[in-house]
């Protein structure tokens, strides 16, 4: 699929990266609290794990279970790289730091619907 930018995606850019802003303060100050009004009644995550598909989570209920328990992993830490943003699509790079100091570096591809996040699929390295 080629997606071309236009004036209409470059307008709904704005919107995406603020809440994608809200989204990664989540996992920054360690406050799921945000969730409830970043994500879709109809959210779907594709998780990185288990390898090689990831689980599938669908619904707000499952996404902000799924998000607010990596949130709040004691001990562990996510680098932001970058954040990229195109439309109602953003991409996060990232590198996350577990409690025992290992690290894996990934993306999460991202979509945003009337406001509220609908679609995350996370991939990592390795």
């Amino acid at each position: 699929m080629e997606l071309i930018i236009d004036s209409t995606a470059a307008a709904h850019s704005g919107e995406t990266a603020q809440m994608m802003r809200r989204f990664n303060d989540v996992f920054q100050h360690h406050d799921p609290s945000a969730l409830a009004d970043l994500v879709a009644e109809d959210c779907v995550i594709e998780n990185t794990t288990p390898a090689p598909d990831g689980a599938r989570r669908a619904g707000k209920a499952a996404c902000i279970e799924l998000w607010s328990a990596i949130a709040t992993q004691p001990g562990t830490r996510f680098d932001l790289e970058e954040t990229f943003v195109a439309g109602d699509r953003a991409t996060i790079r990232w590198r996350y730091w577990m409690a025992d100091h290992t690290s894996v570096r990934g993306v999460n591809l991202m979509r945003v619907q009337d406001g509220r996040i609908v679609e995350a699929m996370g991939y990592v390295k390795g």
